[in-house]
């Protein structure tokens, strides 16, 4: 890894406004590249918004289409590479909460949300790949709000190379500062356990389709530590630098970094493949 300047972004997404929300993912890539950002990243289905009704299928669009190019097109001409998240439609007719990745050379790939609530699991249909993804300079992997309370998908994208992982959530109800604290509890395990970075931001405000977002945002070094993180509620942006160093600090320390001592021989039972 090389050091890495992220860009973190809060904000408010109305279910259906694609072209505002657009416009102003737009304004939040500009203003990442100004501050010196390789990359940004947006809250889980900012492009579309969020919902768990029926209505989402109507903003729902394949990838590749208007708004994944779009997006293409944002970081060819900003030289930042963008996490963008939107409703996508498969082939099938299926919709999916998906998290795109585009560069400056174009689409990297695709993130479809994996794990999905209970509220979602009637509506959306889960991925099931999970992929790595490469910047000039890091590794990383996305989850997508629940996913994040699934343990063995961030040690999964770990083993699998990533230095980072991105949580971006559309997480409804409660204060910023008791969001903060709920994603504490899991998110700090999920950087510490597993010697990586880990990223998370929220949509915040009323999304005009009765849920109301507590925006926030923070960035966790290796250890678990708190390097930076924005509780205002408000719109905005979080810059924060990850460096090679303090990836260094716990990987090279044979008592800090714990994945190489795994034993996958006595966990055969989560997979379903052999007693416990």
């Amino acid at each position: 890894m090389e050091d890495l300047r992220i860009a973190a972004v809060v904000m408010r997404s109305v279910l259906g406004e694609t072209s505002d929300n657009l416009n102003r993912t737009e304004a939040w890539v500009r203003k990442a590249a100004s501050e010196g950002a390789g990359l940004v990243c947006f809250p889980e289905l900012n492009l579309t918004g969020y919902s768990v009704r029926e209505v989402a299928r109507s903003v729902a669009e394949p990838i590749p289409g208007p708004l994944s190019e779009a997006v293409v097109q944002m970081a060819h001409d900003s030289g930042v590479l963008i996490l963008a998240g939107l409703v996508e439609k498969g082939a099938d007719g299926g919709i999916f909460a998906s998290q795109l990745v585009a560069g400056p050379q174009g689409l990297q790939g695709v993130y479809r949300k994996c794990h999905l609530s209970p509220f979602e699991q009637t509506l959306y249909s889960s991925g099931n790949a999970l992929p790595v993804f490469n910047s000039r300079d890091a590794t990383f992997g996305i989850e997508l709000c629940y996913d994040t309370h699934f343990p063995e998908l961030s040690t999964l994208l770990t083993l699998k190379g990533a230095e980072i992982l991105f949580c971006l959530h559309a997480s409804p109800r409660g204060t910023p500062e008791e969001k903060q604290r709920s994603w504490m509890r899991h998110l700090t395990a999920r950087a510490y356990d597993n010697g990586v970075f880990v990223v998370a931001c929220n949509q915040t405000g009323d999304n005009n389709d009765g849920l109301e977002f507590p925006g926030l945002a923070f960035a966790l070094n290796p250890s678990g530590e708190v390097i930076d993180e924005d509780i205002s509620g408000e719109e905005g942006i979080l810059i924060a630098d990850l460096t090679a160093a303090q990836l260094a600090h716990v990987r090279e320390n044979r008592m800090r970094f714990f994945l190489p001592n795994r034993r996958p021989n006595l966990y055969e039972g989560l997979t379903g493949k052999g007693p416990a």
